[in-house]
């Protein structure tokens, strides 16, 4: 993935499965814990719910669901990583959050080949980190166009 300059990226790594993700921390509003959650019906499966944050209403995502990986099972350590997603923002439901680091951009290559089908279009692409594969997610195609429309519309 070609960038020219030398500033880095930061990223807010976070865990689903023993994988490895991030998401570019100039997108990241907050990381809170697991707070009650309104579940929502007629949503699809992998919308947790809704959450109150500060007054305001956070639909919430189960991105290892989202990712075909399995539904999140909750810990002490699990989390939300509230985002924003062009013009609304997502509570994004991951095993772990805890780091923050910089990702040098002439690192980041593009996503294999051998990761196909829907769930690549999600992948920005892979950076290594020490010995370990870093996968970055593309916040903005991880809910499509009319997934979106529809998580505007929940209210509680």
């Amino acid at each position: 993935m070609e960038n020219s300059g030398t500033e880095t990226l930061k990223v807010v790594l976070f865990q689903l499965n023993h994988e490895t993700f991030g998401v570019p921390v100039d997108q990241v509003l907050s990381i809170e814990r697991v707070p009650e959650m309104t579940r929502v019906p007629n949503t699809a499966e992998y919308v947790s719910g809704v959450m109150n944050l500060r007054g305001s209403v956070i639909p919430v995502i189960d991105v290892s669901l989202r990712l075909r990986m399995g539904r999140i099972k909750e810990t002490k350590d699990t989390r939300i990583i509230v985002v924003d997603v062009g013009d609304f923002q997502v509570g994004l439901m991951v095993g772990s959050a805890n780091e923050v680091i910089d990702i040098d951009p002439q690192s980041i290559e593009e996503t294999p080949d051998i990761v196909g089908g829907a769930e690549a279009r999600y992948i920005r692409g892979v950076a290594k980190k020490a010995d370990n594969l870093l996968i970055l997610l593309n916040l903005k195609r991880v809910l499509n166009e009319e997934e979106v429309a529809e998580i505007k519309k929940i209210k509680v």
